[in-house]
């Protein structure tokens, strides 16, 4: 897959944000033009400081302009500021809080048509589960169950997949169920890459860790390991 294809890099855990894995963001950078403008989204952590500011000091280090949009901008700023970016990186958090908030102010609409219109999209956990048709959601801890995204890539995604056995297995539940769709499960320190054409592989950072192609088989789920980015 050559960098030029790249359409999204999303882990599944870890990365800049919590100060971890920092391969994750060598292989964004990797896919995205020199000194390359990265726009930032914290409104699944209601923009936290800490991590605010750990995505500013990683990404300019690595050579970027970290352009951050505030959790209450509306859509026409958020139009302005996705005006000129290379990719947009949405960090963890509260993802159906995050989804709400989107739709309500249309940012949702301008977040999809900077992606179709060549912007790389990225992310963590509720960052990268948010761009598919549905993501596995904790239910802010009411149980595991689907929750409808943006929609713009097909099918199911689940982050923490190597960490949180309780979300694997209800993710292998709801696949092999035909509650959710097929999909992607991603682990921490480890990313899903999506090209233009539909490949999809995988960049694993963290021993033990990996991504996975989630379908149904019969009465089961079958997860098959991706090959490397």
């Amino acid at each position: 897959m050559t960098s030029a294809t790249i359409r999204a890099v999303l882990f599944g855990g870890g990365g800049v944000t919590h100060g971890a894995d920092p391969e994750l963001e060598t292989f964004l950078m990797s896919c995205l033009r020199s000194v390359p403008r990265i726009g930032y989204i914290g409104t699944a952590s209601s923009d936290d400081p800490e991590r605010l500011a750990r995505v500013v000091h990683r990404f300019g280090n690595l050579g970027a302009d970290v352009r951050h949009l505030p959790m209450r901008a509306t859509a026409a700023e958020a139009a302005n500021w996705a005006g000129g970016l290379d990719a947009i990186y949405v960090g963890g958090g509260h993802t159906e809080r995050m989804l709400r908030s989107w739709h309500e102010t249309g940012i949702d609409a301008v977040l999809c048509a900077a992606a179709r219109a060549g912007v790389v999209v990225s992310g963590v956990s509720a960052g990268a589960v948010c761009w598919f048709d549905q993501a596995l959601w904790d239910g802010a801890g009411s149980g595991y169950r689907p929750l409808d995204g943006l929609g713009l890539f097909p099918g199911s995604c689940c982050p923490h997949f190597t960490t949180e056995p309780a979300r694997a297995d209800a993710y292998r539940r709801h696949i092999a169920e035909g509650k959710i769709s097929a999909g992607f499960a991603i682990g921490d320190g480890a990313g899903l890459a999506l090209a233009a054409n539909g490949a999809a592989s995988a960049i694993v950072v963290r021993p033990g860790s990996g991504v996975w192609r989630a379908e149904r088989t019969g009465n089961g789920a079958q997860l098959t390991p991706l090959p490397p980015a």
